[in-house]
């Protein structure tokens, strides 16, 4: 077992049964210490099945998905639909700390496995449930895709152009909020459990986690009975009694694209901006119909569309002159508010990141590589993130958890697997 005497929770212990659904959830409670022990049906996880794949090699030992979300698990593999595999999993609930499973709400206390019962065994288990729409209500035994539910959350309709059909984004969010979440209130009921002795069922909706990454779209709504929706390179600000002022704030450059606000009213510091950036595009002969603006008089409930367009179209003329390193030295230069909108690529390269050592690299010996990993974006004094160990194989630990840890004889072992329960 690795190392994990320098990390939050050293000592706890998670019994992992979720699938896609609920999977980064054991992986981020794996990142702060957990010893998580992967439980997967025998001939592996479905997830394992999931692309992309490592050298584009389908093969559900070569997932990149699965190597991303179960980096330092161990993994065993366990029938819990036969009555063996269900009293393996009791005896492994006694000494654990955590429970996370994704079941369809009722799968759990079919198998007898249900809360209620896990805690009779262990009173301090902390179970966390998370499917696509919670436990309860009349939606609990809907299923979902990530594109079903993060529709369903709100999230596809307000992204995407104004004049087009919404749009989703292109990496899976549904299940990944879901999964984060459920790390967030796996932890909550940590700490109430160290106060009071007592474990509890966290349940996880993957519908309300979506909901709450959507900022103030259901506030706005709320005051104003305005539904925002996808609006490209701009911000729609809702104005009571009337149309939306559309304001852009996305802008093309040579390389690329930033982001950039042009307006001023009475904050001081984007007033400030805004002079220094028609200051910089006059220099070069650009936007010279805007020097002397007074742009502490803006006001967003009274401009027209029209005035706030000719204002960022003269802008968007000097823009389009600059690369995103130009602009974004300039902008840090005379305080403009500016930012580059990074690709894929920039976020690889990045100085700062590389800075701060998030990227790590896992051997992967089974494959004779190395692949780099995001790593943990949190930095906790004294608290050294490590990552402990590449994601598992197939039952990888069934022997040194089922022979070394339980005390099962090797006859043991080899009747359970004939008879289908590891």
């Amino acid at each position: 077992m690795a190392e994990q005497g320098h990390s939050l929770l050293s000592g706890c212990r998670v019994l992992d049964l979720a699938d896609e659904k609920g999977v980064l959830c054991g992986k981020l409670l794996a990142d702060l210490g957990a010893d998580v022990i992967k439980i997967e049906p025998p001939g592996g996880d479905p997830a394992r099945n999931l692309g992309p794949f490592y050298k584009d090699i389908p093969h559900p030992e070569k997932s990149l998905f699965w190597f991303y979300t179960n980096l330092h698990k161990r993994s065993i593999t366990l029938n819990l639909e036969s009555s063996d595999g269900r009293e393996i999993f009791k005896g492994l609930v006694k000494a654990a700390d955590f429970v996370v499973e994704s079941f369809e709400p009722g799968y759990m206390e079919s198998l007898g496995l249900a809360y209620s019962e896990l805690e009779k065994i262990n009173p301090r288990i902390i179970m966390t449930s998370v499917t696509p729409f919670g436990q309860t209500g009349p939606y609990a035994h809907y299923k979902a895709t990530d594109l079903t539910g993060v529709a369903m959350g709100g999230m596809v309709y307000i992204y995407g152009e104004m004049d087009r059909p919404p749009n989703r984004l292109s990496c899976p969010q549904f299940y990944f909020l879901g999964g984060l979440h459920g790390a967030t209130g796996s932890m909550v009921a940590h700490y109430y459990r160290e106060l009071t002795g007592e474990g509890q069922h966290v349940d996880v909706s993957c519908q309300q986690a979506v909901v709450l990454s959507l900022m103030i779209v259901a506030e706005i709504w709320d005051m104003l009975k305005y539904n925002y929706r996808g609006m490209g390179p701009f911000y729609a600000g809702a104005r009571p009694g009337g149309l939306p002022l559309f304001s852009q704030v996305i802008y093309p450059c040579k390389d690329g694209h930033v982001f950039l606000l042009v307006t001023g009213a009475s904050q001081a510091g984007m007033v400030a901006s805004s002079r220094a950036l028609v200051e910089m595009a006059n220099r070069e002969g650009i936007a010279l119909e805007l020097k002397d603006y007074p742009w502490q008089t803006i006001d967003a409930a009274t401009i027209s569309q029209e005035e706030l367009t000719r204002l960022t179209d003269a802008i968007c003329e000097f823009i389009r002159t600059k690369t995103k390193a130009e602009l974004s030295s300039l902008a840090l230069e005379k305080g403009i508010l500016l930012a580059p909108l990074t690709t894929v690529k920039d976020v690889a390269e990045s100085p700062q990141l590389a800075a701060r050592g998030f990227w790590q690299e896992v051997e992967h010996s089974e494959l004779r590589a190395t692949i780099i990993y995001p790593g943990y974006p949190i930095k906790i004094s004294e608290k050294t993130y490590k990552v402990q160990r590449r994601a598992p194989l197939i039952g990888e630990h069934n022997e040194e958890i089922y022979g070394k840890e339980l005390g099962f004889s090797k006859e043991k072992l080899i009747m359970l697997k004939n008879n289908g329960v590891i």
